[in-house]
């Protein structure tokens, strides 16, 4: 039964018994504590709450939900899915326990013919709450379930609560015995995963009071008017009706990974790391439809975030399983395909979904692409200093900054020889967490912490900065906090933040990340500085540890900045405000500055723009770029009124706050913009701007990132030494490369092609072989042989496959039961493919049950239908104990 008439049929057999039919709400929340639907039962909870007056009596709906608390999981396990449907019936004041019951148990057993879902009754198992004896009797003495078939379960399996003071009431689920392939026997209580819960029925009939988690409050007593929520999951349903092992094998997910595993030359149940990757694909694309669908559109922070995170890991998932080229819009059409009759309004509002999910693809492509690039240098520069490993700063870099996953990172890496230091990158994404969790405790507390700073500020004044035009300088410390707390000293080993009367540190802000240096005390203490901050007006804060010597409150000290990193910042800074005029002469003044972020020698300027940026605008923008550093125009400064800055034409940031007085950067005729950053003296001194790519951030919002200067050079050296080493093995000119290549890339496909052919004919021409020599295990002919190494999984399947045929037209075989298991190992792991013919099968051999025998002797798993299954393992020296494990089970069922 396909999903969508299993829906049908649902919202048919309620509205036949009186229920208002509720369309799915939007999974955009109608409600401030949730960020999506995540529960059939949203839309309805202001009922339950008592906050709206339901104009119906009963209810049913199909409700749209998503979860992504365990979005990691998705795809390691069967079990964990984002998207789902949830099946529901409702009764405000009306029907109650038995009426509950009664509609369940109905529409579960009736016959398909009859309208129903005919699921056999000896195989629902039910739980009820411990204590609630009512709903044992109902199972019991009103529907007939044999009491061995009922458990009792406590609060944490059969209550039901909205986490917060409210309704709340015991539960009876409705579980479906899968049979012994799923596990022992024993009812839910014993094996949930044997006993699939399928039903849900909530019985609200009290109030909760305050307490956490799943029993730890006290019920307040009897609700005035009791009501019901139920839930069943459509798509576990589904698995059951369409005899399939898991929720990523029925028709609305089956499409979409059939898909997926045909664009990237997989077959599922072949390899278990593909098999993940491809069960995430599926999950997350048809998830991100149902989203954009209901109007989520990608981005940086709520469920457009979520949107993105889920969208950029089935993109990445796909990369991983060797698509080369973009394929969301190939999966977006099955998946609409898929989920259009259920849910026509997709196929209506296609294109705009196509376009949504096309240009995230595009913009993550190229965030990939860029990251290729900074890992490419990375490694580079690793290996010139003599290290094995890539800095676990370096792969938390690119994972943060520009969006770059870990794992792609690790693979990259280790194909150019090079370990990655994860443990390093773990530490960093902790400390990430740690500090969010402290900023958002912060947060709560009103920043009372910055208490300490005001009270310096009101005691020794604003610190000067003087770093517009010195780098160094004598100053006094007239603040200081060891470990976050105000201290009258600190010594050798202590984290510290200094605070001096006058710095020639930059303090991040404007896109500027901070200046580093050090500061040395009159008693030969030294600071050394990793980062400074204006936690409030006026006050600097130089963060870093003593490396030796003691600081004292009040000593002198003289500052002195690495002047290496503040020249490569400045040049950074210098060239955003030339890619922003340069931008906004290209594409107009809708590309206002969104953001930046100025490193040393490299940059990101993020600006609007409804749409990408063309390659040949971004061309023509870094063109006009370098022609400025070549007319070696001078940068100035000037402080001026606001009303002065826009008379002059002077860029302001959109947002900012800006006070009455203002500084002014003017970069010759070619641009003029409001910024209190440090800057070159003149534009000759950037070297060179190099824009690595272009990408969005969020709806309308684009962002580039480019390096300058040295590093600017090394990437096109870097390049050009590729371009050489290219042109020497095709024996071409640089520009025939693309039609050489392309030329190359053409014979390759069609010599693979060949090579395939010719594989699969050498391995079909072992068929009548094979035949001959089957051997008789009690009655049935039995072929079990290993082939050589390297045969490919479809080779094997058709090779088995015509085995078997081959033995039901052999003089000897024909008309008698036929099992034929073939072996090989491929890329250092062991796979295997079984089949058995109809007489075989009759007599209770199954491929399936051969494969999982199979493979447990290989170390793996595996599994498929009765005819036909595959599996495969991770020790390729079982090979042996596989096939002996084989022949010893068709003896066994054929005896």
């Amino acid at each position: 039964m396909e999903s969508a008439e299993i829906r049908r049929r649902w919202l048919r057999f309620f509205e036949e018994r009186g229920h208002t039919v509720v369309p799915s709400a939007s999974l955009v929340a109608d409600d401030p504590t949730l960020l999506l639907v995540n529960a059939g039962m949203v839309p309805f909870k202001p009922y339950f709450l008592g906050e709206v007056k339901p104009q119906f009596s009963r209810a049913t709906s199909v409700q749209k939900c998503v979860r992504t608390l365990d979005i990691e999981e998705v795809g390691k396990t069967t079990r964990h899915g984002s998207f789902f449907q949830m099946c529901g019936n409702f009764s405000f004041g009306d029907y109650f326990k038995e009426g509950a019951i009664k509609f369940a148990w109905e529409l579960l057993t009736t016959p398909v013919a009859d309208g129903g879902y005919g699921l056999e009754q000896e195989k629902l198992w039910i739980t009820v709450y411990q204590d609630d004896d009512e709903a044992e009797q109902i199972w019991r003495e009103v529907i007939g379930v044999p009491a061995e078939r009922i458990q009792r379960l406590g609060m944490k399996d059969n209550f039901w609560s909205m986490g917060v003071p409210g309704p709340c009431g015991p539960c009876s689920e409705i579980n479906y015995d899968r049979g012994p392939a799923y596990g022992e026997e024993g009812g839910p209580a014993v094996n949930g995963e044997r006993y699939l819960e399928i039903w849900n029925l909530v019985f609200m009939q009290y109030e909760r009071g305050h307490g956490d988690g799943k029993d730890g409050f006290e019920i307040l007593g009897d609700l005035p008017s009791k009501n019901i929520d139920t839930g069943l999951g459509l798509e576990r349903l589904a698995a059951i009706l369409q005899d399939v092992d898991n929720l990523f094998e029925i028709d609305t997910s089956r499409m979409i990974l059939d898909r997926a595993a045909e664009l990237t030359g997989h077959r599922y149940g072949a390899d278990h790391k593909s098999d993940v990757s491809l069960r995430v694909v599926t999950d997350h694309i048809r998830t991100a439809l149902m989203l954009v669908g209901d109007g989520v559109t990608p981005g940086n922070e709520g469920r457009g975030y979520v949107l993105r995170r889920i969208l950029r890991r089935a993109i990445r998932n796909m990369r991983l399983l060797g698509a080369t080229e973009p394929v969301a819009k190939e999966l977006i059409d099955v998946s609409i395909k898929a989920m259009a009759p259920q849910y026509p309004e997709l196929e209506t509002d296609r294109k705009r979904i196509e376009t949504v999910v096309v240009a995230e693809e595009v913009a993550f492509l190229q965030t990939l692409r860029s990251g290729t690039n900074l890992l490419d240098a990375a490694v580079t520069e690793a290996k010139q200093a003599g290290h094995a490993a890539l800095g676990g700063d370096q792969a938390f870099k690119l994972h943060d900054t520009y969006g770059f996953p870990i794992d792609l990172t690790l693979e990259m890496a280790e194909e150019q020889g090079l370990a990655v230091d994860e443990a390093g990158f773990r530490r960093l994404m902790q400390e990430q967490r740690d500090r969010a969790k402290a900023d958002a405790k912060a947060k709560k507390m009103g920043h009372a912490d910055v208490a300490a700073y005001r009270e310096v500020a009101d005691r020794a004044g604003a610190s000067v900065f003087t770093g517009y035009t010195a780098t160094e300088g004598e100053a006094t410390v007239v603040g200081l906090l060891v470990n976050g707390v105000p201290a009258p000293a600190a010594t050798e080993g202590d984290e510290v933040e200094l605070i001096l009367d006058r710095t020639p540190f930059y303090a991040e802000g404007g896109g500027q990340l901070a200046d580093h240096g050090r500061i040395r005390l009159d008693s030969g203490a030294v600071v050394e500085v990793r980062d400074v901050q204006q936690p409030v007006p006026g006050v600097v804060v130089h963060s870093g540890g003593v490396l030796f010597g003691e600081v004292v409150l009040g000593a002198s000290a003289y500052a002195t900045i690495d002047i290496d990193r503040r020249r490569a910042v400045s040049r950074a800074h210098s060239a955003t405000h030339l890619t922003h005029q340069a931008l906004r002469d290209a594409l107009g003044p809708t590309a206002a500055q969104a953001g930046s972020e100025n490193a040393p020698g490299r940059f990101r300027f993020d600006f609007g723009s409804p749409a990408a940026v063309p390659g040949s605008v971004l061309t023509d923008v870094e063109q006009k770029i370098n022609e400025v550093l070549v007319r070696e125009l001078d940068v100035t400064a000037e402080v001026m009124t606001m009303d002065e800055a826009r008379k002059q034409g002077a860029i302001a940031m959109f947002g900012e706050k800006y006070g009455d007085q203002v500084r002014v950067v003017t970069i010759g005729d070619f641009s003029k913009e409001l910024c209190g950053g440090t800057h070159v003296g003149n534009t000759a001194q950037l070297g060179l701007v190099k824009l690595l790519g272009e990408s969005s951030i969020g709806s309308g919002v684009r962002r580039v990132e480019a390096l300058v200067g040295v590093d600017a050079y090394k990437f096109l050296a870097r390049e050009h030494t590729v371009v050489a080493q290219l042109t020497e093995l095709v024996k071409g000119r640089p520009e025939e490369l693309p039609e050489k290549i392309s030329g190359m890339l053409a014979k390759l496909k069609d010599a693979e092609k060949e090579i395939e052919k010719f594989r699969a004919e050498k391995v079909l021409a072992a068929a009548a072989g094979l035949a001959e020599g089957a051997e008789d295990v009690r009655g049935v002919a039995l072929v079990a042989a290993r082939l050589a190494d390297g045969t490919g999984a479809d080779e094997l399947r058709k090779l088995v496959l015509d085995v078997r045929n081959r033995l039901a037209s052999s003089t000897n075989w024909g008309g008698r039961p036929a099992v034929v298991a073939a072996f090989t190992v491929a890329n250092g792991r062991p796979l295997t493919v079984i089949a058995t013919n109809e007489d075989a099968r009759s007599r209770g051999i199954k491929a399936g049950e051969l494969v999982r025998t199979a493979a447990k002797q290989l170390g793996g798993g595996g599994g498929g239908k009765d005819d036909v299954a595959q599996g495969g393992g991770t020790d390729p020296a079982a090979v042996g104990e596989a096939i002996e494990a084989v022949r010893a089970l068709v003896a066994e069922r054929a005896s």
